[in-house]
């Protein structure tokens, strides 16, 4: 196992690197830290050398004044922009979780070239219209604050304990870049797929707003299910597969998902590389 740190923009992001094969970098989403992640990433370790940091405002990684979208694809492109400090031995696997998928897929549409194949987790979907609309934001809004709350206070009785799951970002900023992302998804995603060149593959949640059952739950997960309709429709070689699960399904279905990869690997979508 190796760990280093990669300076800029200003911050201080953590970066962790251990296991034999293919190698694969694994951006964390939203919300989401190496630690949270940590099942995924030991499966994934069996067959890959996998490379995994902590976005700013996230874990380990040092604060910022500035959370956008365009600052955290700066976090995962100055990963990415020594491959030799790195130590990769081919171009890598790119796999994204939320936010994170996202950031993928943008990178690799700017690099196609120096990517091996791209996993998506349950992100980069090209819904054909914003999941937050006026009318919800309250809503949105006073679930961030309730999880922004429940995190500080859990962090405040584990006495720094739990740094390595923490998030830094205020309620505010998680609303400002949801917002962000109905954009960018709506309006530009689709056509960042189109400049990608390697295999693609979507690992996908059936009910990503979860299943309670009410009107607004059901018309996320229809809009969710549209979003991926139009992807494939667009990019018929893409691969999708759906889990019975919400959008939590790395924490709650990491094994599937890892057999997911390993199996799409085995088809031969990016070549065998390095054995483990």
């Amino acid at each position: 196992m190796r760990h280093f740190t990669v300076h800029h923009d200003g911050v201080t992001i953590p970066v962790t690197r251990g296991g034999r094969g293919r190698p694969l970098v694994l951006c964390p989403g939203l919300c989401s830290t190496r630690a949270d992640l940590h099942e995924l990433i030991e499966l994934l370790r069996r067959d890959h050398e996998v490379v995994t940091f902590d976005l700013r405002g996230h874990g380990l990684a040092s604060a910022a004044d500035r959370y956008s979208f365009d600052a955290f694809r700066g976090d995962l492109a100055a990963v990415l922009a020594d491959p030799g400090r790195l130590g990769l031995s081919a171009a890598p696997v790119l796999v994204g979780y939320s936010l994170g998928a996202d950031l993928v897929v943008h990178h690799a549409s700017e690099h196609p070239d120096a990517v091996a194949g791209v996993v998506l987790v349950d992100g980069a979907n090209p819904v054909p219209e914003p999941f937050i609309t006026e009318a919800d934001l309250p809503e949105f809004r006073a679930m961030w604050e309730e999880q922004v709350a429940r995190q500080q206070e859990a962090e405040l009785h584990e006495g720094g304990k739990g740094a390595a799951h923490r998030v830094l970002l205020g309620a505010q900023d998680i609303l400002d870049l949801n917002l962000e992302l109905d954009v960018i998804r709506t309006e530009h995603t689709l056509a960042r797929y189109e400049k990608i060149h390697c295999p693609v593959s979507m690992i996908m949640s059936t009910s990503m707003a979860g299943s309670d059952g009410e009107e607004r739950t059901a018309r996320y997960n229809q809009l969710w299910r549209s979003g991926i309709e139009r992807l494939v429709r667009a990019r018929p070689e893409t691969a999708t597969t759906w889990l019975d699960a919400d959008h939590r399904l790395p924490f709650t279905h990491a094994p599937e998902i890892a057999r997911v990869i390993r199996d799409f690997r085995s088809a031969g979508n990016w070549g065998a590389g390095p054995r483990s």
